[in-house]
Formats: C-alpha cells, structure tokens, sequence
C-alpha cells in the first residue's frame, strides 16, 4: 500500500473525461478530493493530502511478492509425500516374501497397494472441501498426523498372524494420501510466481515420485528372501521401524514450520482468488460446474487412463519381472526404480518447458502419445531374456508415463480457473484411482491365464483410447488469461493515475498547477 499526494489546488476527478464515479469505484480508488479549498490560505503541509490505492506500489503496478520461504513449503510437502508414498509400494515390489510371511495370497498382497486406490475415492470430497475452506495448514497437519500413526501401527504388525493389523496400518497410510495428492498445484498456486508454477508443481510431484522410488529399491534390500521367519522378521520390523522414524520426525517438521499462505500473494490470479469473499464460494456449485466443463472432462478420463496404467505396473511389476527372470527380487525394484528416477526427470523437464512456453495442450499430447509407444515397446521386450533391455524400455516408458502427472495437474488448473486447485486435482485423482483399481485387478487376472504379454497389450489399448481423448481436448487456459487480464487493467489504471497524479517530492511550488 503505497501512498501518493495530491497537488496544491482543487482536482475533481468527475471532471475528468479519463475518469467516471463507476470507474474509480471499479478499480477501487477511493478518493475524496472535495476537502483541499484552494480559497482558503492555509499551511502547505496541510494542503497535501495523502491517499492510498489499494494494491498498487510504487512502480505502479499491483502488488506482489515471492518470498524465500516458498521453497521451504514445497520441500516439507515433498518430504511428508515421499513418506507416504513409500509405503504405497513397499508390499507390492516384494510380493513373494510378505505372502510367505502373512501366509496370504498374491491377490491379497495386491489389495495393500490398491488400498490406497480404493480409500481414496469416498475420501477425497470431504478432503477437497475441507482444502477449500481450511487451507493448506490443516491438510498439511492432518496428513502428517495420520501417515505418521499408520507407520506406528505397522511396527506393531511384525508377527504372521496379524496381516490385519499391517493391512489397517496401510489404510491409515491410504487415509493420508488423500490429504496430500490434491496439494502440489494448490501449493504451487499460493506460493509461487507465474513463471515458475509449473515448475513448482513438478518438484511437488517430485517428492511422490521420489517416494515411489524408493519404495522400488529399498525393500528389496532390507528384507532379503530368507526360510527363517524369525530372521524375515527381523528384516521387516527394521524397515517399519525405519519408516516411522522418518514420519515421527517430518510431522514435527510440519507442525512447527509449514505455513499456510504468504502475506502478499505472488500473483495477480491470486490477488483476483483472494479477493472473492468466502460467503460466495460453494463447494458443490464448484463441483458442478467443473463436471459441466466439457475440457476438463475429458482430461479427467484421458489422466485417469495414464495414471491407473501407471497404477497396474507397478503394483505387478514384481509379479511380471519374477515370471520371466526367477530370483530377481532386487532387479525388480531397480527396475521399478529406473521407472520412476526416469519419470522425475520427465516430471522437471516439462515443467520447466510449460513455465516457458505454456503449451499445456500441445505438450500433454506429445507426452501421452509416447507413454502409449513405451507400453507398446516394454510390451514386446519384456519376455526377450534380456534384463538390461527391461532396464532401457522401463526408463523410456517412467520418462513419459510419470512425466504425465504433473502436466496433468497444471493443465486441469488452466481449464478451471478460478474454481479450486484442490478441486480440480481431486476429480483427477478419484479418477486415477477408479482406472488404478480396474486395470490392476484387470491386467493381473489377464497374466494369470494368458502371461504379460497379453496384461501389458490390456493396457497398451486403454492408453491408445487415451491420446485420441487428449486430442480432442479443447486448449482453453483460463489461468494465463486472468494473469493477462488483471496486467492489462492495473496497466490502465497506472496510465490515468499517473496523468493526474505523482509522488511529491521536494518543493510542491515547483509541480502545482498555475
């Protein structure tokens, strides 16, 4: 809020022909120029009256910040969603070892990936409201909350007759998810500048991807495929132990530094967002209007499609790798690592290009298109005998399919604007999530009575369904023409300003009128 001065002597705005009582109302310039009388002769001090205008500083322009704290917040969500995500796979990628242990079939190992699917769906509408109204701060703490319980009770697990009590574990783990899937563009948005919002959101995305990474690799090596179920474990409480150290101290984190919005916006979206009273926002006519959004609807399948391939990979990637390569436990999860290190690149690297160039249509087509063409050559290539030909085809494939995710995040946002960020993402993750739970029931029973070749062709079809809908998407990026918008008019409103007004400096005699 920067203040200026009027000039000595009577200016009447209303006699202007820049100026009318609905424009200065409109643009929110309250000025009262009636109370300086020329007639009277009295000190200069008091002949200056200063007035503010509402966002506007002193270059002319509307006020906005980016401060340093910024990357502190995205580097806590992408700590608390690493965590999470971990879990999400930890089961999966040694599906073998925990039914040996737990005594339970490979379908039943397969349900403590899928929770997290499944929870999600009924979930995600309270959670989204709750965003909307709340803020991030509370996500943020509930989520943290309740992954960190979820690791505690899994610790508790360790003995072959409590599989119910692992599996009520990763429903807490499921339950966090949901408060944190929803969150990289809503941080992004709140957060960080124009330029760098995509960018934002991809590293928000990183921290998932990171997790999912680990969960690939990690396991794998600290529970080895041993006879003795003391010693197996021994090896599992390790990793629980391990996981709930690390949630204990990333909730103490989040309680103590993670803030829920910056106190100048760093945009003028957000400046637009902030704007709008609370009493005006319905969370049910947001949803409503988004499912109206014929765009956005069709990214809501077309993301979900992509996302739930992803899905069905890697919650069978184990199962797929083992039958054709015995023994290579470990290898799977370096190969689901390669999947996923390969799609964080893919991650930064279009978000980086869409800060750029903000070619959200043409750039989510490009990447779908070539996660179809990587299923369709992991598809062939995967029974050849040859695992550094899996490690090559898996990483070109993580490039593109995991790369997708946030493309899809910053796109939705683009066709929705102004409604929530928090909205937008949950439709499609629920969607994800649907799509995730079919295609890994789906594609598991395909291998189970016709091979891979035959699961992985499944989703080779789905994924060609996919890029035609994205095609058909209609490019209307509604976020970039607010940002244009609101330039335009605090451009405007900076030109008629500065024709009638400037800061006093100096000797007022020498700026007065005549």
């Amino acid at each position: 809020m920067v203040s200026y001065f009027k000039y000595q002597g009577c200016l009447n705005m209303g006699d202007n022909p820049d100026f009318d009582d609905e424009e200065i109302k409109e643009e929110n310039i309250c000025l009262d120029l009636g109370k300086t009388n020329p007639s009277k002769s009295v000190d200069l001090e008091e002949q200056i009256e200063c007035t503010s205008i509402p966002n506007v500083n002193k270059d002319n322009t509307t006020t906005t910040h980016l401060y340093k704290r910024r990357w502190v917040m995205v580097f806590l969500f992408s700590s608390y969603s690493l965590c999470n995500a971990f879990q999400w796979i930890q089961y999966g990628i040694i599906n073998n070892i925990f039914m040996k242990f737990y005594n339970v079939d490979s379908f039943a190992i397969d349900w403590m990936s899928m929770i997290y699917m499944l929870t999600y769906i009924p979930f995600i509408w309270p959670v989204s409201w709750l965003l909307d109204k709340k803020g991030l701060r509370l996500i943020a703490l509930m989520a943290t909350a309740i992954n960190c319980l979820g690791t505690w009770i899994k610790v508790a697990s360790v003995k072959q007759n409590l599989f119910w009590v692992t599996m009520l574990g990763q429903f807490a783990g499921s339950l966090s998810q949901v408060f944190i899937l929803g969150m990289p563009s809503r941080l992004a948005s709140v957060w960080f500048g124009s330029e760098e919002v995509s960018t934002a959101c991809s590293i928000g995305v990183f921290g998932n991807q990171m997790g999912i990474a680990i969960g690939f690799l990690v396991p794998p090596i600290l529970v080895p495929n041993v006879d003795d179920m003391d010693d197996l474990a021994y090896h599992i409480s390790i990793m629980f132990y391990i996981t709930a150290g690390m949630a204990t101290v990333i909730f103490i984190l989040v309680v103590f530094m993670f803030q829920e919005k910056p106190e100048i916006p760093p945009t003028l979206a957000q400046v637009q967002a902030r704007s709008t009273p609370p009493e005006e926002y319905s969370y049910m006519a947001s949803i409503l209007r988004l499912l109206r959004n014929l765009p956005f609807m069709l990214l809501v399948i077309s993301y979900g499609l992509n996302v739930g391939c992803f899905y069905a990979v890697s919650t069978l990637l184990n199962r797929m790798i083992i039958e054709h390569y015995p023994g290579e436990e470990v290898n799977a999860g370096r190969i689901g690592l390669t999947i996923v290190i390969a799609g964080m690149v893919g991650s930064l690297i279009c978000g980086i290009w869409l800060d750029k160039t903000k070619t959200y249509k043409q750039t989510t087509l490009a990447v779908y298109l070539m996660s179809f063409v990587g299923m369709v050559v992991y598809a062939f290539t995967l029974n050849l005998g040859h695992l550094w030909v899996v490690f090559v085809t898996s990483g070109a494939l993580g490039f593109f399919m995991t790369g997708y995710l946030p493309l899809g995040f910053e796109f939705a946002v683009e066709l929705t604007f102004p409604e929530g960020e928090g909205t937008s993402s949950g439709l499609l993750n629920c969607s994800a999530q649907i799509f995730g739970i079919i295609f890994t029931i789906g594609q598991g029973k395909i291998i189970d009575h016709f091979g891979t070749f035959a699961g992985n062709i499944f989703l080779c079809v789905f994924l060609l369904i996919g890029t035609i809908m994205t095609a058909f998407i209609k490019s209307d990026l509604r976020r970039q023409k607010a940002n244009h918008l609101a330039e335009n008019q605090v451009a405007s409103v900076s030109v008629s300003v500065s024709a009638i007004w400037c800061p006093v400096k100096g000797d007022v005699s020498d700026t007065a009128p005549g």
